[in-house]
């Protein structure tokens, strides 16, 4: 089928919520872009309920049926269990306020989006969604997907595994792999951002022995495979459109 032929309600709307901005765009079943992805700023203090809101909106605009949602924290079940950055009422820069994580804890918000929505709404992880975007049948390979913060991903000759929030996991000298290789740390010393992210891709690829390790996300267009020379695994680099490719294979 022709693109240009793919009716509105046909496409399949993709969203990468983030902690700085959500992005939004059409893709078809094979996850190519039909339209230049948007971008919003993430709203903030970002309650499930203000988020739900922000996206259903959007959803029921965009006229798609299928909708595949990226979730900036750790997700399992329809279910949010840890909301990464999103607990912090005022953005990254801002302290986590326990009362706002503990709302976000156990948040249907699968559920809650396709009931507003009335439409087929899938939600994972958005380093799961980047990972969906980028990986192929082969191998043990690893995402790390690096923006605001730094998320992780696995998939064994093509099929996702579960694998651990790493994000406010500490990485060194008492800092968080967010602290470390999100845009903070990259804004303060670029150089040394880029050393620690070599020595976390070595640790990762390490402790899953990887054959291959992907980076996505807007700060992957500051790595470089000679970064990487001489690693006992190959490096990819994928742009900042692997989460929204990934929303199609939701639905595969």
């Amino acid at each position: 089928m022709a693109y240009e032929s793919l009716s509105i309600g046909d496409q399949i709307l993709a969203v990468d919520i983030g902690a700085t901005n959500i992005k939004f765009s059409h893709v078809n079943e094979d996850g190519v872009l039909l339209r230049a992805p948007r971008r919003r700023p993430t709203p903030y203090p970002c309650t499930p309920e203000r988020l739900v809101e922000f996206v259903e909106e959007r959803i029921t605009r965009s006229g798609c049926r299928r909708v595949g949602v990226g979730f900036p924290g750790e997700f399992r079940d329809g279910r949010v269990v840890r909301p990464g950055n999103l607990s912090r009422p005022g953005g990254i820069t801002t302290e986590v306020d326990p009362g706002l994580e503990a709302r976000w804890e156990g948040f249907a918000l699968q559920d809650e989006l396709r009931d507003r929505s009335g439409r087929d709404v899938r939600v994972v992880n958005d380093a799961t969604l980047a990972a969906l975007g980028c990986v192929g049948p082969d191998g043990v390979q690893l995402v790390l997907t690096l923006g605001t913060g730094c998320g992780l991903a696995l998939a064994r000759d093509g099929r996702l595994q579960g694998v651990r929030d790493v994000g406010a996991e500490v990485f060194r000298d008492g800092r968080t792999y967010d602290q470390t290789l999100g845009e903070r740390g990259r804004a303060q010393d670029e150089a040394a951002w880029l050393a620690a992210l070599v020595a976390a891709a070595d640790g990762f690829a390490a402790e899953f022995a990887a054959t291959t390790v992907h980076f996505a996300g807007g700060n992957a267009r500051r790595v470089t495979p000679a970064h990487f020379e001489g690693r006992p695994y190959r490096v990819v680099l994928n742009g900042n459109d692997a989460p929204l490719r990934g929303a199609a294979r939701l639905f595969a």
